[in-house]
């Protein structure tokens, strides 16, 4: 597959899970990919495996940092993925502000920042912005306020960068995925906590699954597919959409 042969991509927290996927497909359809995380280390080690890929270290929420980055694509980037988040449980009432504020930070600012730093190449290459939200802005959960505020608000920014952004050719879309594997689960407390009394990670993910209709979860070269599908020429005329990838979840 050489779909995207000759164009540049910038994915952002690409050195594990959806971005990492992200970046293998679109190096694997000839691209070639600005692998970025804030593990600058893991994003070099993961670019390292990639034909033509390079990687660098980004911290979506530091403008200096955003300024680099796109210097580093030089004179071309044909499609931005702001994939990079985080996620953090709490409820409401007792949510430490700081912790939020980071969430926020992160799965949001991080999406403005980076449709500002990169629309002047954008517009030049008349490219394609693929935000990753979450199935998590469409249909709330409790304990995950911060997470499901700052996905249904890149659903917002999204709608309104596609309109803002479609005289100039390019377009914005996002793709909400539901439960995914990656390492962001590994990192919360009541995921371990699930893996012990399940007996494995593998149970761990079944017993989560269990409300989502097609009984698993999803996999993250499927919503790196689906990332690809929106970046494409196929999809000249999908702009301000959102892909849903979660099973039957919200339906």
């Amino acid at each position: 597959m050489s779909g995207f042969a000759g164009k540049r991509v910038l994915v952002t927290g690409a050195a594990s899970g959806i971005g990492l996927a992200t970046a293998r497909a679109f190096a694997g359809a000839g691209a070639q990919v600005l692998v970025t995380d804030l593990d600058g280390d893991a994003a070099a080690r993961a670019a390292a495996e990639l034909p033509g890929a390079v990687g660098l270290a980004l911290d979506v929420t530091s403008e200096p940092a955003w300024a680099a980055a796109i210097a580093a694509a030089g004179e071309r980037l044909d499609v931005l993925v702001n994939n990079a988040g985080v996620a953090e449980a709490g409820a409401l009432a007792d949510h430490d502000l700081t912790v939020w504020r980071r969430v926020l930070a992160v799965n949001l600012d991080g999406v403005l920042l980076g449709l500002r730093a990169a629309t002047p190449l954008l517009r030049r290459a008349r490219g394609c912005v693929v935000n990753v939200a979450s199935a998590s802005g469409k249909k709330a959960q409790p304990g995950a306020g911060a997470y499901c505020t700052s996905k249904a608000a890149v659903l917002m920014l999204s709608r309104v960068a596609a309109l803002e952004l479609a005289p100039d050719g390019v377009r914005v879309n996002c793709v909400l995925p539901g439960g995914v594997e990656t390492p962001m689960w590994a990192r919360q407390p009541f995921f371990k906590d699930l893996v012990a009394e399940k007996g494995g990670e593998a149970a761990a993910y079944a017993e989560l699954a269990r409300d989502t209709p097609l009984g698993r979860f999803c996999r993250p070269d499927e919503v790196a597919a689906a990332i690809l599908s929106l970046a494409g020429d196929q999809a000249g005329f999908i702009t301000g959409a959102e892909l849903v990838l979660d099973g039957g979840y919200t339906a």
